[in-house]
């Protein structure tokens, strides 16, 4: 497993699981996986929450509180959200309010909470000057968000140029990403970032150590340049050193590291700094990157994999061994959601069907040292296991180092007796302001 940067971690420190956190969709959060741009918006009727499992050294879970949690506690302060920060070498969380200002906790050694200081925070605070967010992503010590303007803003770490200004000074506060105007969404690497453009074409800065960025060099960059050849994208995710776009037709493109099979194209272990196709897979709905594994949702609610599968991470029940192809994620059916942590899988699993009376079960596999699974183990899995968190919905879920957020309703108040009924009184059943999973 990677390990974050020395700033990253305090001396004695041995980083070795995927945090995982557990937070309760808001009143107002798009219903697929926060990674598809394309995202629809539902209006929840029921109790909005925000939970979090998992390492909490940092104070990453936001309950305040630095002690780690084995099953789901609740982020403090958050009742609704319209995004999670996704990125899985991540210690801090971001999440979008209804109105549209970010909230940022957890660790803060540079700046990424976007507060002006370097204080850590166990409980969720307000990213500076941002008042118009409709995306966040979360890198390893940098953050990212999108304004309804189309522009995007970048805080935290930029040693390597990830936050897109044209320096590569570090900044506590947001700055400005240049040349960005039509940015639909934004996805964070380990030290690089992307924004997918309203044109459907992708943009990319900061590390390209492995051609991450895509644009057929090697060589980093503090701008954003074009990603080679993508047109028609429709999502993108970002893993440690690489990435990967969801296009419009249903197949998925990556580029970057390749090292342990995670761009999917049967080349391991070799890299591409251009765009390549992920094999044997199509009908994609929505994807997922770990640190260095992949993941698909397909439009029929099954999931794939590809990638490093050290901890069973792919989910298939075949760990250690890494697949650099597709393999079906074991188990799992009517799955709505889908986020990756460093080297944690999660999904989110429609267990009513007749869409009357809604509920969502949590699906958690792969490594477990810090307990980020929420199975109140410490035991990782190969597989798929269902995990009770006290969420009646779940409609976003992101991973980061050792931890996991997912975001749902604590109840649902449009699942009572009278929506039970066979009459068909017009009860809350009867309504048509509904779209859930």
């Amino acid at each position: 497993m990677r390990n974050l940067p020395p700033a990253c971690k305090p001396a004695g420190l041995v980083i070795g699981g995927v945090l995982a956190t557990v937070l309760a969709l808001p009143s107002m959060a798009p219903r697929a996986h926060a990674d598809d741009s394309s995202d629809a918006t539902r209006h929840s009727t029921g109790i909005p929450s925000v939970q979090s499992i998992g390492d909490n050294v940092f104070g990453q879970l936001g309950d305040a509180t630095f002690v780690n949690r084995f099953t789901a506690v609740t982020v403090t302060g958050i009742s609704e959200i319209v995004d999670l920060g996704r990125g899985p070498s991540a210690n801090h969380g971001l999440a979008v309010l209804p109105n549209h200002t970010v909230k940022a906790w957890g660790i803060n050694l540079q700046g990424q909470l976007g507060d002006g200081t370097t204080t850590n925070h166990p409980t969720p605070g307000t990213v500076a000057g941002i008042t118009t967010a409709t995306k966040v992503a979360t890198g390893a010590v940098h953050s990212l968000a999108v304004l309804k303007d189309g522009t995007v803003r970048a805080w935290g770490d930029n040693s390597n140029g990830q936050l897109g200004d044209g320096t590569n000074a570090d900044s506590s506060l947001p700055v400005q990403v240049s040349g960005i105007g039509t940015a639909t969404a934004v996805a964070a690497g380990e030290f690089h970032s992307l924004a997918l453009l309203r044109d459907g074409t992708v943009r990319a800065w900061g590390d390209n150590n492995f051609g991450q960025l895509g644009n057929g060099t090697n060589a980093d960059s503090n701008v954003p340049v074009t990603v080679t050849g993508l047109t028609g994208v429709k999502a993108i995710a970002a893993g440690d050193d690489f990435s990967l776009a969801l296009l419009r037709d249903g197949t998925v493109r990556t580029w970057g590291d390749n090292n342990f099979g995670q761009l999917g194209n049967g080349n391991a272990p070799t890299d591409s700094n251009v765009p390549v196709q992920v094999v044997n897979l199509s009908g994609v709905k929505a994807i997922a990157a770990g640190s260095d594994f992949a993941m698909a949702l397909l439009r029929n609610g099954t999931v794939r994999a590809w990638g490093r599968n050290l901890n069973g991470q792919l989910g298939n029940g075949n760990a250690p061994t890494n697949s650099d192809v597709p393999v079906s994620v074991l188990g799992l059916t009517e799955v709505t959601v889908i986020a990756a942590g460093s080297e944690h899988g999660l999904a989110a699993s429609a267990t009513d069907k007749s869409q009357r009376c809604p509920n969502t079960t949590l699906y958690t596999w792969g490594d477990n040292e810090e307990g980020q699974l929420g199975d109140g183990t410490e035991d990782g899995k190969s597989v798929p296991g269902a995990v009770a968190t006290g969420l009646a919905t779940i409609d976003h879920l992101a991973g980061g180092f050792e931890y996991t957020l997912a975001a749902g309703d604590l109840s649902n108040s449009t699942c009572d007796e009278s929506d039970k009924s066979e009459d068909g009184d017009g009860g809350p059943g009867e309504r048509e302001d509904r779209d859930r999973p």
